[in-house]
């Protein structure tokens, strides 16, 4: 990341917002990381999981809601100081940016950033498919069915015991798809496709 002297005039909040721009794209890459992983389960018909991929996408977007606002606040501060409006978006900072590395470095960060939230939304948008998709299967085969090769058939109650254990578990299972499918949603990031220009 690119340093400037702190006492050059124009740019004390602009190496902060920089900073909080690299914050950002690390975690907009681990959403995208964390949204493949879960694709991989869902594919793979791993809807046990679900619960824990769920979770981790859940926390990245979090740390990424602390991320925006502490973006928020330096843009702000970086485009008043430039005779900005304060909800100037990135490429309008970038367009006023003081001659030397801050234009080029605001661009970077523009094209960056863009360039993973369209693959995050890309993820996400398979996610959504292929969870729905889960959600629409789940329970089509049934749990407990019998195989070829299989024991003979249990007597009464061991069959109303398995039933019943086959529906829990398919209830788990629709439960850590549908927590998995809200989660995903959650995964649109308009105050960022608005701070991008993409809006």
């Amino acid at each position: 990341m690119f340093r400037v002297q702190t006492g050059e005039w124009g740019t004390v909040g602009a190496d902060e917002l920089s900073a909080t721009l690299w914050r950002e794209r690390r975690q907009l890459e681990l959403l995208l990381y964390r949204l493949e992983t879960q694709l991989l389960h869902v594919r793979a018909g791993n809807w046990h999981w679900l619960k824990f991929a769920a979770a981790d996408v859940e926390k990245v977007l979090e740390n990424l809601r602390f991320d925006t606002l502490a973006r928020n606040i330096e843009s702000s501060a970086v485009a008043i100081e430039w005779r900005l409006s304060a909800n100037a978006t990135l490429p309008m900072i970038a367009s006023v940016a003081p001659p030397g590395v801050w234009p080029e470095l605001l661009q970077e960060h523009h094209r960056e950033l863009v360039q993973v939230l369209k693959q995050v939304e890309t993820t996400a948008a398979a996610n959504v498919e292929a969870l729905q998709m889960g959600l629409q299967g789940a329970g089509n085969p049934p749990l407990g069915s019998v195989q070829p090769g299989d024991a003979a058939p249990a007597a009464p109650g061991a069959v109303a015991c398995a039933d019943t254990v086959d529906d829990v578990m398919l209830l788990a299972e629709n439960a850590n798809i549908e927590r998995a499918l809200a989660v995903t949603r959650d995964c649109s990031l308009p105050l960022l496709r608005e701070f991008l220009g993409l809006e």
